[in-house]
């Protein structure tokens, strides 16, 4: 079994209530995201890039949501270039103050802007014109941020609420885009805590490689 499906299994036996063992999860995850290396993001990032296209779910979109990775996230500015470079739309999230997405259109590394947020981490946005929260519902593919997959698909968010929210938007809509998380190799765990409204990915994409899950 591999590290962090151990961490679970403590963590579901010392404390069966789903809210708090994704909590403990979540922060043994971000530890060793904390741990790694410059050079180890940078590698994992480049693999990352090459990788992801090995989907048809991306090799075939015409439109992608994605999302610009922060701190030692799995890196995803080398993939917002060679999809803009294979000729794709990208989607790029505006976080509201609600905690909702609006979005914008990718044009390209210049077209980034360190934002504020008051209690939350600076990021890098879009500086397009937003066309609207509803925009993602016309993604053919949509890239998830996450810390964990497991074996069924079901994904460990960071815990903030926005892409629940996008997720909800998705099926209101009646929209059925190929949902894909990007990872580190050893965050394809076991088994991931779940709760009703949580939804199952189609892929994952790590550095080594990537996972397509079954449909429900």
């Amino acid at each position: 079994m591999d590290r962090f499906g151990r961490i679970f299994d403590f963590l579901v036996a010392e404390n069966p209530h789903t809210v708090s063992a994704k909590a403990g999860l979540r922060r043994e995850l971000l530890a060793a995201r904390r741990a790694l290396s410059p050079d180890d993001c940078r590698t994992a990032a480049t693999a990352l890039a090459v990788r992801a296209f090995e989907l048809p779910e991306l090799a075939d979109a015409r439109t992608v949501a994605a999302y610009v990775s922060i701190g030692t996230e799995p890196g995803t500015r080398q993939l917002l270039d060679a999809l803009r470079a294979a000729g794709k739309r990208v989607l790029l999230p505006l976080l509201l103050p609600d905690n909702d997405l609006d979005w914008a259109a990718y044009e390209g590394p210049g077209s980034l802007a360190e934002a504020a947020h008051p209690g939350k981490m600076r990021l890098l946005e879009p500086t397009g014109p937003a066309l609207g929260p509803d925009a993602v519902t016309g993604a053919d593919a949509v890239l998830l941020p996450g810390l964990a997959v497991d074996g069924r698909g079901m994904r460990l968010g960071r815990g903030g609420g926005s892409y629940d929210r996008v997720l909800e938007r998705l099926e209101r809509a009646g929209a059925h885009p190929a949902l894909v998380v990007l990872l580190y190799d050893d965050e394809v765990v076991a088994r991931v805590p779940e709760e009703p409204h949580d939804h199952p990915v189609r892929a994952v994409a790590t550095p080594s490689g990537v996972r397509r899950f079954s449909r429900p």
